[in-house]
């Protein structure tokens, strides 16, 4: 403004982005990066400093937003091939459900999704949650005849097998020929996973 009170006219007033004072600088670094900050940020969701709070009230957990890459899966897969598989764990032939009756089995990939593998039903096998943790992990894959269940005896207990396979040590197919797994994928498992340590992870069974 002019000592009028009018606005300034012409020059440098007309630009879209002023000069900014060191001074005025200083003031929102300041106030964005105060010198306590690590002690506000300390107590920012716990207001006790880090005392123990054994209450029951309800939490406000804070909600974070973050932006992510990863291959596309198709939503459908999973229905498919659950349902090819009549909900039944491809590997041990048991249909587990949970308190409110849903089917507790998995549809797993037997070609990753992040090493090119497709969501085709003949790309899945529907298991139980420990069975799919062994097949991903090279303990478990389908022998080339695509019927026989390969074990890695050496990591995986005797009576782990007997208790999580099916006794004839068969794979159980889908009801329709054209959802059984692709023989491609089934070798695609065995020599790219197969008998290959992955994780120091804990053994569910251990």
């Amino acid at each position: 403004m002019e000592p009028d009170g009018s606005p300034k006219k012409g020059g440098l007033v007309q630009l879209a982005v002023r000069r900014l004072p060191e001074e005025d600088f200083a003031r929102i670094v300041n106030l964005g990066l105060p010198q306590e900050l690590e002690q506000i940020e300390a107590t920012r969701y716990d207001p006790n400093g880090g005392t123990f709070d054994d209450s029951a009230a309800p939490f406000e957990r804070p909600v974070l937003e973050r932006l992510t890459r990863r291959p596309y899966r198709d939503v459908a897969f999973r229905r498919k091939v659950r349902e090819a598989y009549g909900y039944r764990c491809a590997l041990s032939g048991l249909m587990l459900r949970n308190g409110g009756g849903r089917p507790e089995v998995q549809a797993a990939h037997i070609r990753p999704v992040d090493k090119q593998g497709s969501d085709s039903v003949r790309n899945g096998l529907a298991l139980s949650g420990t069975l799919h943790w062994m097949f991903d992990r090279d303990l478990i894959s389908i022998a080339d005849d695509c019927e026989t269940i390969l074990v890695s005896h050496n990591k995986v207990p005797g009576d782990v097998v007997s208790r999580l396979l099916s006794p004839d040590g068969r794979l159980l197919k889908p009801e329709d020929p054209r959802d059984a797994p692709h023989p491609e994928n089934l070798r695609w498992h065995r020599e790219n996973v197969f008998g290959r340590v992955l994780t120091d992870e804990p053994a569910p069974w251990g």
